[in-house]
């Protein structure tokens, strides 16, 4: 990609984004093309990354092996029926695979029903008694420690520094080597 395109692709993407500085942007731009190789268009579409080129970035990047989180977004982690909801007996699966064991004389299912019920307060905006997109996204907003409330969805937090440190380092910054 020249100059003059990521410039302006850069600045594009820029207005839209909080999280990012400008620097952060063109080094996710280039960390991209660097990933793909040269980009192809067929019939209007940015041909990119394909799923086992994805797979294989998280794997080898960030340490992800779970095949069911790397093959979909959090919401979609947590949707395991695909009906575009979380239902209780949803959340109770996930919860109960991610939550400690913990030796105690209660039924453990019990506290995990409980937890579900907590987290329906919570999450369910429109009380249907189970989570649309719209509702995790809302609790999501307001709250981003529920992104992962029914277990992890995203890299650790040491392999997402070891990531931001290696893309956005300062190409003027003095390497020894």
């Amino acid at each position: 990609m020249n100059r003059k395109k990521l410039q302006k692709l850069t600045d594009s993407l820029n207005k839209n984004c909080k999280h990012f500085s400008k620097f952060e942007v063109k080094c996710l731009i280039n960390l991209f093309y660097n990933l793909v190789g040269e980009v192809t268009e067929r019939q209007g579409v940015i041909i990119g990354l394909d799923r086992n080129a994805f797979r294989n970035i998280l794997h080898m990047t960030f340490g992800m092996t779970d095949d069911m989180i790397m093959d979909r977004d959090c919401f979609e982690v947590f949707d395991l029926n695909g009906d575009s909801f979380i239902s209780k007996e949803e959340m109770f699966h996930m919860l109960k695979n991610s939550l400690l064991k913990q030796p105690s004389e209660e039924d453990p299912d019990e506290g995990i029903k409980d937890l579900v019920e907590i987290t329906l307060k919570k999450m369910d905006h429109d009380h249907d008694g189970k989570l649309s997109f719209a509702d995790y996204e809302q609790a999501v907003r307001e709250e981003t420690l529920l992104l992962e409330a029914f277990g992890p969805c995203l890299p650790d937090p040491k392999s997402q520094k070891e990531f931001e440190a290696q893309v956005f380092k300062d190409p003027n910054e003095f390497n020894e080597v």
